[in-house]
């Protein structure tokens, strides 16, 4: 009885380790490196030089599923208040209600849901993209450069109109001057966990 009993658990326990070595080997988890990675933000203005901001305080993952190829998924968030801007004096403005309301919506996220990705150096998903707690699905451009087996290079572009999020409410929500088309660029880098 002993025999059979330990016989059992050790049949058992190679089940599971092979069960969970294929679970561990079919996804990959990637992580943003803080320090390298960069989100830069633009706001074409008629006649003068565009709004042009850079986030510093970035947080992000993905992950990469080989087994249910469209299972990958990633998410990123931006705090609102690390942007350093060209304009300075208008920082407090496009950090007020006006714009982004920082106070109550500090954060924007980026969120891909479920995609399929095949080691492609090219990709483009639509992602919902929240802003002011607002969500819209928004086309996004990507470029991968692998720099290492545990170390990739993410190039990102992501049109939105910025009516669409309200950001410029007021005498500011008109297009004649500070056009609707923003843009987000990203460069972001990570590291296999």
């Amino acid at each position: 009885r002993t025999i059979v009993s330990s016989k059992l658990n050790i049949v058992i326990l190679l089940i599971i380790f092979f069960f969970f070595t294929h679970i561990i080997v079919a996804k990959e988890t990637w992580v943003l490196d803080k320090e390298l990675s960069t989100v830069i933000f633009e706001l074409p203005i008629l006649l003068m030089k565009n709004v042009k901001g850079k986030f510093t305080h970035i947080e992000g993952l993905v992950e990469i599923d080989f087994e249910e190829n469209e299972n990958s998924k990633a998410i990123f968030t931006i705090s609102i208040d690390s942007i350093e801007m060209n304009y300075k004096k208008y920082r407090n403005l496009l950090l007020s209600d006006i714009f982004f309301y920082e106070e109550k919506f500090p954060i924007v996220l980026i969120d891909t849901k479920k995609f399929s990705y095949q080691n492609e150096k090219e990709l483009e998903l639509i992602v919902e993209l929240n802003i002011k707690g607002t969500t819209k699905n928004v086309p996004l451009q990507l470029i991968i450069i692998r720099l290492g087996e545990s170390l990739v290079q993410i190039k990102g572009s992501l049109n939105f109109s910025r009516t669409a999020y309200q950001l410029g409410t007021g005498k500011w929500s008109s297009t004649a001057i500070l056009k609707d088309k923003a843009k987000i660029e990203t460069n972001l880098f990570l590291f296999k966990n």
